[in-house]
């Protein structure tokens, strides 16, 4: 869930949310003004909080000049991990993992918003490959649609036109690719939750293993779409029990259904995320 990097009192209130981490924005929901105090707010939340709920910071974009100020600011605190907007693939990657190392960061994660620029869009590939810092891949179409002088990026229902989903779907394989989750994007409509878990669910049913938040009130919708049903976990031990009654199987019929090898690796994902 982001939070915005210069609001300490919600930055502990989200603690309790029960996001699985937060975001501490210096990015876009902070002021030109206001980055100098957002960073010392960050700095001394990172180094009074545990980390029961990772801690990650967004830093501003890697060539906008603030991004160093930035990381002097935070990196001493250990964050978790940094969320890298603007990102444009393996170079991007790179550059923040020099500049995290020389202040001191050998193990902190990044997580790349991956689609903001027309030219990240052709650099989604890269991120398989990319190190050990890779924790996850996520997209935003907010700033691509403003980048190339699209007046929107959804269609009056609120679905995505054809561009951002071609976005949406080349960052869901990127991430695949790279063997790291897949983040759905936010929900800007923070009090529509009917839509929002309407929205969430076509992301689980999509692959996507998360998603980001604005809100807490979106944060239970969003758990509760992307936790599997118990109804899910039981088929999914079925399926693997019929495997294993049946090693030499490559297809079995299950409950009137044929299931093969793409269902077993379905089924083992899902219990692999509930362990």
């Amino acid at each position: 869930m982001f939070v915005p990097g210069d609001r300490p009192e919600r930055m502990r209130k989200a603690l309790n949310s029960g996001a699985d981490a937060l975001i501490l924005d210096l990015e876009d929901s902070v002021a030109l003004s206001a980055k100098e105090g957002a960073r010392a707010e960050v700095a001394a939340f990172l180094a009074e909080a545990g980390r029961d709920v990772a801690l990650f910071v967004r830093i501003n974009p890697l060539d906008g000049g603030l991004a160093d100020a930035d990381l002097n600011a935070v990196m001493g605190a250990r964050p978790t991990g940094v969320v890298l907007p603007k990102a444009e693939g393996a170079a991007s990657m790179a550059d923040l993992d020099r500049r995290m190392r020389e202040r001191g960061d050998e193990d902190g994660l990044i997580l790349p918003i991956a689609t903001e620029t027309p030219r990240a869009i052709f650099h989604l590939g890269e991120y398989a490959g990319s190190g050990a810092r890779l924790i996850g891949v996520t997209w935003g179409a907010e700033d691509l649609p403003a980048a190339i002088g699209a007046l929107s990026a959804r269609h009056e229902d609120g679905s995505y036109t054809p561009p951002y989903e071609i976005a949406r779907s080349l960052t869901l394989f990127a991430a695949a690719a790279a063997e790291v989750a897949p983040i759905e994007t936010v929900y800007p409509a923070i009090r529509d939750l009917d839509g929002l878990a309407v929205y969430a669910a076509r992301g689980a049913r999509d692959g996507f293993l998360g998603m980001m938040a604005l809100h807490p009130d979106q944060v239970p919708v969003i758990n509760a779409a992307f936790t599997p049903s118990d109804a899910a976990i039981a088929h999914a031990r079925a399926v693997v029990a019929a495997f294993q009654d049946n090693p030499g199987a490559g297809v079995l019929v299950l409950d009137g259904k044929m299931i093969d090898g793409p269902h077993l690796k379905r089924a083992q994902a899902l219990l692999a995320r509930t362990a």
